[in-house]
């Protein structure tokens, strides 16, 4: 059996070492090559903080963490980046270049790629996130979604194994989003790209293969987006899932748990 892409256990962290609460307690979880796992849960869970413990940008108070089967520390954590890629929340923290193509080939140009290959590669990148059309564009005049999308177009030229995204969909549009999220499904089963979205948007959160809730620091539950719908009424679900908690409260006949658009569609037709 293969090693797991990321392997987390027992991580606990805490900003403030007088306090008494940890931001992260005794977190245990592990994501498979290829596989797709979405962090939820209410601001404060920590969500954000795991993002940054697994990239290295933080140091946790105890536990470990593997990434592609090594070990994350000082010494490892740049071996680790060349293999992981983030995207953060506000894409004006990675912005580099004078232009949208430069921004994108940044990355590449660190690893002293040959520049016909970083040509290659940001074409493509950019081909992906549909901003070919403004590759010689300043990144600083491009709208906020268009920035998101910039942004996610650096990391995948760069062609990681791991891709994590913490709030990388939250200035896109809703068809923008929905582009991306396709991009990324056939990215991920073309290349068994694996991926690590944290997230608030539970459309974002349905896309994923499973789904990691995270409540007050602690892992709460895992498992399928229908797991998860069907089980944590709190949890603001995407349509189709509110859908079917309307029309239950309204004692109406409603499947017996979650269902996708697209199987509502079948469900309704039978």
């Amino acid at each position: 059996m293969n090693e797991p892409m990321i392997q987390v256990e027992n991580l606990t962290f805490k900003y403030n070492r007088l306090k008494e609460s940890n931001t992260l307690s005794s977190v245990s979880f592990s994501v498979d090559k290829g596989e797709w796992l979405s962090v939820i849960g209410n601001n404060g869970a920590g969500k954000s903080t795991l993002a940054a413990l697994l990239i290295g940008l933080l140091k946790p108070q105890s536990g470990s963490i593997f990434v592609c089967g090594i070990p994350l520390n000082e010494e490892t954590k740049w071996v680790i980046r060349r293999r992981a890629g983030i995207v953060f929340q506000n894409p004006d923290n990675q912005f580099i270049g004078a232009t949208v193509q430069d921004d994108v080939a940044f990355g590449m140009e660190n690893l002293n790629m040959p520049v016909e290959e970083m040509r290659r590669r940001v074409i493509e990148a950019l081909k992906l996130v549909d901003l070919l059309n403004v590759r010689e564009a300043d990144p600083s005049r491009l709208s906020g979604g268009q920035k998101q999308r910039v942004a996610i177009a650096g990391v995948l030229a760069l062609h990681p194994d791991l891709l994590i995204l913490d709030e990388a969909f939250v200035m896109l549009d809703p068809r923008s989003r929905c582009d991306l999220l396709q991009t990324l499904k056939r990215l991920k089963a073309e290349q068994e790209l694996t991926i690590l979205s944290i997230t608030h948007d539970m459309n974002e959160a349905a896309a994923s293969d499973r789904i990691l809730v995270l409540k007050n620091g602690y892992v709460t539950r895992s498992g399928s987006p229908a797991e998860i719908f069907s089980a944590e009424m709190d949890v603001e679900a995407p349509f189709g899932e509110r859908l079917r908690r309307l029309l239950l409260s309204k004692k109406r006949r409603v499947p017996e748990s979650y269902l996708t658009e697209s199987e509502w569609i079948q469900w309704l037709c039978k």
